[in-house]
């Protein structure tokens, strides 16, 4: 643990020294927070949106409770649309952070000295993972508790604070994220591997993203509604994938070819 608590310690001096890497922990979550609690802030007592619910999903309707008003039960639709964008946060962040951290070390030539260190390549890919992981988790957890101070602020009735705060949230943004935060940090270290340039190895590993952005379009076009079902049969595929890109990385990470295929 020693060892790997060091590769921690020392991908957050260097990675961090990244703008880029910067911006992505510390002003991605504020906008992801900042979306859905100004939807709040500007339905706020406006009592035309009881007229709303008719345009709505019929589908939506199962998750507002009954003694909500349509004006109510709209803001719980409208909130809900833009959480799925907080599932971005445990996909960027990694990405950014994974990416940069094997070929931003080859750009500096501190990779060679390290893979020539007696440490295993389990060792090194587990100190490179949770490097990326944890600031990724934390933010995203930071982020949703704003959110949720935010929201009890701003929302006197404590049955559509509920609403806005059920279960399925707290499943997506507890067990979920960190599962995506993993898949995305072995999609990264994949990549870096294989490529020589930081901004390649960053676009590339930004594709992780695609289906949490074609999930948040299908539900604003009502093609479905995310609930608790979908959710969890989503983090249970999400082991199983996870499992299987961890056995590819450790694989594709070849600690010899990949200094004589950048000399």
């Amino acid at each position: 643990m020693n060892k790997v608590e060091t590769i921690v310690r020392k991908e957050w001096a260097e990675v961090f020294k990244n703008r880029l890497v910067l911006f992505t922990v510390a002003f991605l979550p504020l906008i992801m927070t900042v979306i859905p609690l100004g939807i709040l802030f500007s339905m706020r007592g406006d009592n035309t949106l009881n007229s709303v619910t008719s345009s709505m999903p019929e589908q939506f309707t199962a998750f507002c409770p009954a003694n909500l008003s349509g004006g109510e039960c709209f803001q719980v639709y409208m909130v809900s649309q833009f959480m799925v964008m907080f599932m971005i946060l445990p996909l960027a962040i990694p990405s950014t952070i994974s990416a940069y951290s094997i070929v931003g070390e080859k750009t500096t030539r501190s990779l060679e000295p390290l893979l020539a260190t007696p440490i295993s390549t389990g060792e090194l890919l587990i100190g490179k993972s949770l490097a990326a992981m944890i600031p990724a988790v934390i933010a995203t957890y930071l982020a949703f508790g704003i959110y949720a101070v935010g929201a009890w602020i701003l929302i006197p009735n404590k049955l559509l604070l509920g609403a806005l705060l059920d279960l399925r949230w707290l499943i997506a943004i507890f067990i979920v994220g960190p599962l995506m935060a993993l898949m995305a940090v072995s999609v990264s270290i994949m990549v870096s591997s294989r490529v020589n340039d930081p901004r390649v190895a960053e676009q590339l590993s930004m594709v992780v993203i695609l289906p949490v952005l074609a999930v948040f379009f299908g539900q604003l076009a009502g093609l479905f509604v995310i609930n608790q079902q979908l959710i969890l049969v989503s983090a249970l595929v999400l082991v199983i994938f996870d499992a299987f890109l961890i056995y590819l990385s450790v694989q594709l990470f070849q600690r010899e070819t990949i200094l004589t295929r950048w000399k």
